[in-house]
């Protein structure tokens, strides 16, 4: 299995996961709870990272009516504009005034949508940090149960060239 294969891993498939069985092997109940807990531990992130994703969804989506709204903000400003110039002095300050509690209005939902999708950035940044941290720690384990079995094979090769040696010297000494 190649590091491509194991990012498209799901628990499914670390349940399903089957090792050879050889002789002075790994704890078979104790190899299945650690894949059950890897399995567990991918589908919590997988939930995770879709709560963060349909979050993001949301966020985006209040940010395209909060630009609508500043547009038909926008829009209303300019109407009012036109019409001040239209109207006595009288009416062209309570029009300045309807402008400014419109432009200020605007500038801090403005405000308010880019805190949220700052908060939103940081967190999808946060996910992914701890998304490639499960990553190394799962390629870490990986690495150390290769090399494990790679001492078990080597311990199993010198094991069988001794039992060979031995029983050649059996065959060749003479008999008493």
């Amino acid at each position: 299995m190649t590091m491509g294969d194991a990012m498209r891993m799901t628990p499914l498939d670390i349940q399903q996961m089957v090792f050879k069985v050889v002789f002075r092997g790994y704890d078979k109940e104790e190899v299945n709870r650690f894949l059950e807990e890897i399995a567990q531990t991918v589908e919590l992130l997988n939930r995770d990272d879709a709560v963060q994703r349909e979050k993001i969804v949301f966020l985006e989506q209040q940010l395209a009516e909060l630009k609508r709204t500043e547009a038909t903000l926008s829009s209303t400003l300019l109407s009012a504009q036109s019409l001040a110039e239209d109207v006595k002095r009288n009416a062209h300050r309570e029009a300045d005034l309807v402008i400014k509690e419109a432009e200020q209005k605007a500038g801090e939902m403005i405000h308010q949508a880019r805190v949220e999708l700052t908060d939103t950035q940081r967190d999808l940044t946060a996910l992914q940090k701890q998304r490639l941290l499960m990553v190394e720690r799962f390629r870490a384990s990986l690495r150390m149960f290769e090399r494990m079995l790679e001492v078990e094979e080597h311990e199993a090769f010198h094991d069988a060239a001794t039992a060979s040696a031995e029983k050649l010297e059996g065959e060749s000494s003479p008999r008493l």
